[in-house]
């Protein structure tokens, strides 16, 4: 967690950490940092130096797919057709939630533990906004549509695809299915056709 560069054996120990946590989260059991020492072979100490509570820790498992989703963020806003970089946004991240397990919980978080989740979660809403505000400027999507309206409509796709998403290998598909619904909806009238 610090910015400091670690030794080799203690970033090989923050290494095992985030692994051991990462299978925990897949697999959907929670992360009980004494569960991770025993099963990640080390000192219940050592985990706790690393991350001091389970909060951070899952932030850290997080945090790879919070920094692509706002990379792509970025990316997105340089594409001149503000449809198409708002409908990638939104399918970049609906696929991202209904792939990583950390990221529901991050995202629904009320306070974060990390500053850099604090960023990045930051930077995602300020893409997803400045997307849609270009998708609406340009007519292409519906004027009553808010940016505060974004976060729940694609948490309402991830919980419907963790509902009735068939077998893990089919999940993104019936998200893209999903999403592909939902912004036939967002979609402005003259310009859907």
């Amino acid at each position: 967690m610090s910015t400091t560069p670690l030794r080799k054996d203690a970033a090989r120990n923050w290494d095992r950490i985030v692994t051991v946590a990462r299978e925990l989260v897949d697999r959907g059991e929670p992360l009980q940092l004494n569960d991770v020492a025993r099963r990640a072979g080390l000192g219940v100490g050592t985990v706790y130096r690393h991350f001091p509570t389970p909060e951070a820790l899952l932030e850290t498992v997080a945090t790879p797919c919070l920094e692509a989703l706002a990379a792509h963020g970025e990316r997105a806003l340089a594409d001149p057709d503000p449809w198409r970089a708002f409908e990638d946004f939104l399918l970049r991240t609906v696929e991202a939630q209904v792939s990583d397990a950390s990221l529901a919980p991050v995202n629904a978080a009320g306070e974060d533990t990390l500053p850099r989740t604090t960023e990045l979660k930051r930077s995602l809403r300020a893409s997803g906004t400045a997307l849609l505000d270009r998708a609406r400027e340009a007519g292409a999507v519906r004027p009553d549509l808010a940016a505060a309206d974004l976060v729940p409509l694609m948490c309402g796709i991830a919980h419907a695809v963790d509902v009735h998403g068939g077998a893990p290998a089919d999940r993104a598909d019936t998200a893209r299915r999903y999403l592909a619904g939902l912004l036939g909806g967002l979609r402005a009238a003259r310009a859907a056709g």
